[in-house]
C-alpha cells in the first residue's frame, strides 16, 4: 500500500485547533487527505475547496453535541478513512471516536493552549485514540499520553 492510497481524515474545530492542524498539512499531503471542520470558511482561506462541515459543540450543549457526533459518524462512513487525526476540540474528537469504532487508526494531538492539563477531549482521547500526544512535555505520562514536540 502506497502513502497516496492511505485515506486520512483530518478534523478540527475552527480557530486555533484548525490553525494547528494546518501546520501539519505539509506532512499529510502525501496521503489521500480529507478535511472536516466547523467553519468551512477557514478551509477556503487555506485553499481547501472540499471540506465536510461539522456542527460546533461543547460539553455545555448536549443536543448540539449529539448532532455533531451523528454528523461525524456520517462523515467517517462517507470517506472510510484508514486514519483519523484531530487537533481538537469536541467535533474533532467525535470524528476520532467514529473512526476508532469503524476500525481506523486514530491520533489525537492536544492543543498547545492546554498547558496546565489535557483538554477534556484530550483526557477522553488517551483512552480512545491509538495515540494521544500533548504539546507540553510535562503533561506526558510516557504511556497513554506522549510528547513528540510542539506543532507551533
Amino acid at each position: 500500500m502506497t502513502q497516496s492510497s492511505v485515506k486520512v481524515l483530518a478534523a478540527a474545530s475552527g480557530g486555533g485547533h484548525w490553525e494547528q492542524l494546518m501546520l501539519l498539512r505539509d506532512c499529510l499531503e502525501a496521503y489521500d487527505l480529507r478535511f472536516a471542520t466547523t467553519d468551512p470558511a477557514v478551509a477556503k482561506q487555506h485553499g481547501i475547496e472540499t471540506v465536510d462541515t461539522l456542527p460546533d459543540c461543547n460539553q455545555n450543549k448536549p443536543l448540539q453535541s449529539l448532532l455533531c457526533a451523528f454528523r461525524a459518524l456520517l462523515i467517517v462512513l462517507k470517506h472510510r478513512p484508514q486514519v483519523v487525526l484531530s487537533t481538537g476540540a469536541a467535533p474533532g474528537y467525535f470524528c476520532l471516536l467514529a473512526g476508532r469504532l469503524l476500525g481506523a487508526r486514530t491520533l489525537w494531538i492536544d492543543s498547545v493552549a492546554n498547558a496546565e492539563q489535557l483538554s477534556m477531549c484530550g483526557k477522553l482521547s488517551r483512552r480512545t485514540a491509538h495515540e494521544c500526544i500533548t504539546q507540553w512535555e510535562h503533561l506526558a505520562d510516557g504511556s497513554a499520553v506522549k510528547y513528540r514536540g510542539a506543532v507551533l
